[in-house]
């Protein structure tokens, strides 16, 4: 039986389930939601990872996710689980058909394709007068029964989600991922149909990553067409990568960080942008295995080639 160590996550979702319900202020729960949904963002970017490769097209399904989301809600009237659901069940179904296309490609020429289905999905929505074109979509709003409680129910999704990726990454699926990012042809070797378990890694991420942009649109309750360009996905890659891509707690802990830091950087007017790039960098560089890395003293395993 794989070891997931249950009683530890058990425990942090405990304590941080109970600081959203007895933190009142929205300032801070607005805070909660950017750490849980980046959070589940990252995790789901470090998933493919696993298998070697970088997908900048995790910002298109968080994308598609919140457009389903916000469209099935407001335009089809569908009851709040359902539209919820159904932005991460979009996003896994074209990212199936996006997958089997595109994963036969390798290192940049994936990053480069997702970074252009990324963009074309961004004007495609702009071009929407059904999706609200550029102005984008309002009134996705959350149950009344959640009023209130909408950064502990983001919270919870997104733990359950991020718990899911990790059993996966301890599972066979896991180290049959790791095996294919060590070296390809020796997993092929072993009978391994390996364009289907990329597609399969791909697309369980994808379906995380449109789950994200369903709590976004919920968290928000006003989506647009800016808010899922590539950036979407450089700032999970900042997330994984100060926090450190060896173990799945590294992008909790660096988008913990980086989220604070940027709430913080908007006193800051139009030193803003400088300050969270100066902040990423010299974490970087300084700390090139990341937090956890700092901590452990290991040198990173998970996407060793990036």
């Amino acid at each position: 039986m794989v070891d997931v160590k249950l009683p530890y996550w058990l425990g942090g979702i405990a304590v941080v389930l109970a600081a959203t319900a007895f933190v009142r202020d929205p300032y801070i729960g607005s805070v909660a939601n950017l750490i849980a949904i980046g959070a589940l963002t990252a995790v789901s970017l470090r998933f493919v990872m696993l298998m070697g490769e970088l997908n900048f097209a995790t910002a298109a399904f968080v994308g598609i996710g919140a457009y389903t989301t916000g469209a099935t809600l407001t335009i089809l009237n569908w009851p709040f689980l359902l539209a919820l659901l159904a932005g991460g069940v979009m996003a896994g179904l074209v990212s199936i058909i996006f997958g089997y296309i595109t994963l036969r490609t390798k290192g940049p020429y994936f990053l480069l394709i997702g970074f252009a289905f990324t963009e074309a999905v961004r004007i495609l929505y702009s071009k929407s007068i059904t999706l609200g074109g550029t102005s984008g979509m309002i009134g996705i709003f959350p149950p009344m029964i959640l009023e209130g409680w909408m950064p502990t129910f983001i919270v919870a999704v997104a733990a359950l989600l991020i718990f899911g990726l990790y059993a996966l990454e301890r599972s066979d699926f896991g180290k049959i991922l790791t095996a294919i990012r060590d070296n390809e042809n020796v997993a092929r070797t072993v009978g391994l149909n390996i364009l289907l378990v990329k597609i399969a890694c791909f697309a369980t991420a994808s379906a995380a990553a449109g789950m994200a942009g369903s709590l976004h649109a919920f968290a928000n309750n006003v989506i647009s067409p800016g808010d899922f360009s590539f950036l979407v996905a450089a700032f999970a890659l900042a997330y994984v990568k100060v926090g450190g891509e060896g173990s799945i707690i590294g992008p909790l802990l660096g988008t913990a960080l980086l989220v604070v830091l940027g709430s913080y950087a908007l006193g800051l007017g139009g030193g803003e942008h400088i300050f969270y790039g100066a902040a990423i960098v010299l974490a970087v560089l300084l700390l090139p295995h990341g937090v956890t890395g700092l901590i452990s003293g290991k040198r990173p395993q998970a996407g060793g080639g990036h």
